[in-house]
């Protein structure tokens, strides 16, 4: 039986507009596993670098918000801008918007989605062909883990935990490499905290190597941030003001601006509340660049130059690349290679019109696949709030 719109994905995009789909009436089948990315790929002990205020899941039910779950199962509080949400409880939240929302989420896998009779046809993992007039796509973070090309050259068989080399979404317990030296490859949240986790796990050393210059950087606390800015969720900003609120806005600047602002908007830079657990814990290189790594008797080395023409070599028990993720429609692999074929690209990611559709039509994209056109804010949770409610009205629109 044909359904008009399937859903691939439940973490909190897939979650937030599979809520405001129905919520106009449109039969919806979503298929997923309950926030997975952040169950599997983020570390245990791990806090949120959003505020409480930018991490809510969006659906169109009053009652919802992260605060609203604090309330009604004792969790937190977490309320104002100096409370860190930790991982943990965010996850167990999103469960709950989940159950609450979307409560017939089929916990299946899509295998593939091609196109057949003006329409969708996805094949599942159960063995089951279901029928889409439309499909959203909201995968999150999985598939899209971007290693440097150096390091990726050094290990044929790609990434792994128990190997010389990984990515930093390969780690749910860190306490996995206690008693081995590690470097870290990044200057954003993920390098930086990653690092103290395992400073604090009991990695033998550890060590961040950064291609930026100077020190690697933290935010500012809540009560030193410029007050005659307007607010954000990311803080007190006239550029993080306007891509959070004026997101729409975004797809009209050039390609070069938009991928510009993607890449260093909310950038590489740590969590305000992490500069005292980081400090005499964890080594530095910055300034350095991998040219070069190798894998010797089982250990990684990484071959280091810096703009200045110096450099030297680097070896450790472990390199994990804590180097973030990137839209990459081939890592889309349950999307049929003719498909693939037909959704034009701009700026890193598909080109979308306002209402999340891409080139394909019938076939939307959300969250990080969206922040090519959308900007930065669909990196990240809050992004919801934006994204959900008007991928629904094209929808419905449509098919409704």
């Amino acid at each position: 039986m044909s359904t008009p719109v399937a859903v691939i994905g439940a973490g909190p995009y897939g979650v937030s507009t599979a809520a405001h789909l129905r919520a106009r009436g449109l039969p919806v089948r979503v298929f997923g596993s309950p926030m997975a990315s952040w169950r599997t790929q983020m570390p245990a002990g791990m806090l949120l670098k959003s505020t409480p205020a930018a991490s809510s899941i969006d659906v169109p039910q009053p009652g919802h918000s992260l605060g609203d779950f604090c309330a009604g199962t004792g969790e937190g509080p977490y309320a104002s801008d100096w409370d860190i949400v930790p991982v943990e409880v965010f996850v167990r939240y999103g469960q709950w918007v989940q159950q609450r929302t979307v409560p017939d989420l089929e916990q299946v896998r899509v295998v593939s989605v091609d196109r057949r009779d003006g329409g969708f046809e996805l094949k599942l993992d159960s063995g089951e062909q279901v029928g889409a007039r439309a499909v959203v796509v909201a995968t999150g973070l999985s598939g899209l883990a971007q290693l440097p090309p150096e390091l990726a050259a050094a290990i044929p068989d790609g990434p792994s935990a128990t190997g010389p080399v990984s990515h930093s979404s390969q780690h749910h317990d860190l306490s996995a490499l206690a008693g081995r030296s590690v470097v870290v490859i990044g200057a954003g949240q993920s390098a930086l905290e990653s690092a103290v986790l395992l400073a604090e796990a009991g990695a033998a050393s550890v060590r961040v190597v950064a291609r930026r210059q100077g020190a690697v950087g933290f935010g500012t606390p809540p009560d030193r941030q410029p007050r005659l800015r307007p607010p954000s969720p990311f803080g007190n900003a006239w550029s993080l003001h306007a891509l959070t609120y004026y997101a729409g806005a975004f797809r009209r600047l050039p390609v070069p601006a938009r991928r510009h602002l993607v890449r260093r908007v909310l950038g590489p830079l740590g969590a305000w509340w992490l500069r005292e657990r980081f400090h005499g814990r964890v080594q530095v290189t910055q300034g350095r660049r991998i040219v070069r790594a190798t894998v010797r008797d089982g250990r990684p080395v990484l071959a280091l130059r810096g703009a200045d023409g110096q450099g030297g070599e680097l070896a450790a028990d472990h390199v994990l690349a804590a180097t973030g993720y990137r839209m990459d429609l081939a890592a889309l692999d349950f999307l049929g290679q003719g498909l693939r074929t037909e959704i034009v690209t701009r700026a890193g990611g598909p080109l979308l019109g306002a209402g999340f559709g891409s080139s394909v039509p019938g076939l939307y994209f959300t969250g990080l696949p969206a922040a090519a056109s959308f900007g930065p804010v669909m990196r990240f949770v809050c992004g919801t709030e934006f994204a959900s409610p008007r991928l629904a009205r094209a929808v419905a629109r449509t098919y409704g």
